[in-house]
């Protein structure tokens, strides 16, 4: 979890529940980022009283009253979101759409622990401090001030994307901890609810609620604060049925950045005199990126997401001091992007906030993608990712 720090300001209560959604598609183990299994296999090592996350005497009962379990994959922008317009209700300065992965999964369990003195988080089984667990506890008492509770909590979370590396950690996982949370204690929130829930942890997490490709609304009518609060939130953009996509995934760099995305957002919206121009551009980008999913054409959704996502990397190159995530091996990746289209591949970079570069192609050439850009990037980790589905509950009820 990495991204847009949350203030604890009291907010509308959630609509009315709905079911979850249904059983979590094949992903990585939680906690490797590397072995073969199903996200559902958490769920059932809760259930089964194994080892779930951490420490294993936390989840040594079954899942039940008061502990949840939830499962969210990290989305990438192709329309990105950049800038806050309001920090307090974490309202962004214009609409996003993304892309939900079926890579690199989240999953988080929260148990109420009524006799603690606090909450505790533990992230990737390490005791979290400082601003990390403050920022978790933090998001926690904004749903225990929804659901009208005041007992504290364990939170065991465990990402199998690198953090803060531009890879939409804190997607995945302020979309599983707001699912998670809301089970655990008890309240009761439809999806609309929970993408407005999560969307106060981290932004572009309000996206992961949904799987395949989903639109975050700025609510730029509603000002801001509460009344914007309660209409900012994500839905599910539908795109032709023909259009089958993959996203190559190139790891140049899995540490974390130098300057965190919070940092440089907040100095090029200050700052840079291309931030203003590069946001009524991507008002435009988004309008013409829905008619191009609808219509299914994949060259114009390309073409759209690569620009839309150098002009938010032009943004940041004019503040003032610049803000650089491009490494060389960066722009070595975009140059092998550039010559697969010039071998008749529709292949198109998009980039967030680091070095590390995606490609979004035809889904039956995505082998070839990845095949070019290893030869290109020996040195990177490529990944193939397909649209993945939206963030669910995996284990408890929380009654």
């Amino acid at each position: 979890m990495a991204a847009d720090r949350h203030t604890t300001t009291t907010a509308p209560a959630p609509a009315p529940p709905s079911a979850p959604a249904t059983s979590p598609a094949p992903a990585t183990v939680p906690g490797s980022a590397t072995g073969p299994a199903t996200a559902s296999a958490a769920a059932q090592g809760v259930a089964a009283g194994r080892v779930c996350l951490g420490e294993p005497q936390l989840w040594a009962a079954a899942a039940g009253s008061g502990c949840a379990v939830a499962v969210a994959h990290p989305n990438i922008a192709l329309i990105k979101y950049w800038g806050k317009r309001d920090e307090e209700w974490v309202l962004p300065a214009a609409d996003s759409l993304s892309l939900t992965l079926d890579v690199f999964p989240t999953t988080t369990g929260v148990r109420l622990a009524p006799q603690a003195a606090g909450d505790r988080v533990l992230l990737g089984g390490q005791e979290a401090t400082g601003p990390a667990q403050a920022r978790v506890a933090d998001f926690l008492h904004l749903v225990r001030e929804l659901a009208g509770r005041r007992e504290p909590a364990v939170v065991d979370s465990r990402n199998t994307v690198p953090t803060g590396a531009g890879l939409a950690s804190s997607a995945s996982g302020f979309a599983a901890l707001a699912v998670a949370a809301a089970a655990a204690y008890g309240l009761a929130a439809d999806p609309a609810a929970l993408s407005r829930l999560a969307r106060r942890g981290s932004g572009s997490a309000c996206r992961s609620l949904f799987g395949g490709f989903a639109q975050w609304h700025a609510a730029l009518d509603a000002g801001g604060g509460a009344a914007a609060d309660r209409v900012s939130l994500a839905e599910p953009v539908p795109a032709a049925a023909g259009l089958e996509v993959a996203l190559v995934i190139v790891v140049v760099n899995a540490g974390p950045k130098a300057v965190s995305s919070r940092a440089a957002m907040r100095r090029t919206v200050a700052t840079s005199p291309l931030y203003r121009p590069w946001v009524a551009s991507s008002v435009q980008d988004l309008t013409q990126m829905r008619a191009a999913l609808a219509a299914g054409d994949l060259n114009a959704v390309g073409e759209i997401t690569e620009r839309n996502a150098l002009g938010m990397h032009a943004t940041m190159l004019a503040a003032r001091p610049a803000v650089r995530y491009l490494a060389p091996a960066s722009l070595t990746a975009l140059d092998a992007v550039l010559a697969l289209r010039e071998r008749g591949l529709a292949a198109y970079a998009t980039m967030d906030a680091g070095p590390n570069v995606k490609v979004l192609c035809a889904a039956g050439q995505a082998s070839q993608v990845a095949a070019a850009l290893r030869e290109a990037v020996p040195q990177a980790s490529v990944v193939v990712a397909r649209p993945g589905p939206g963030a669910r509950l995996v284990a408890g009820d929380g009654r």
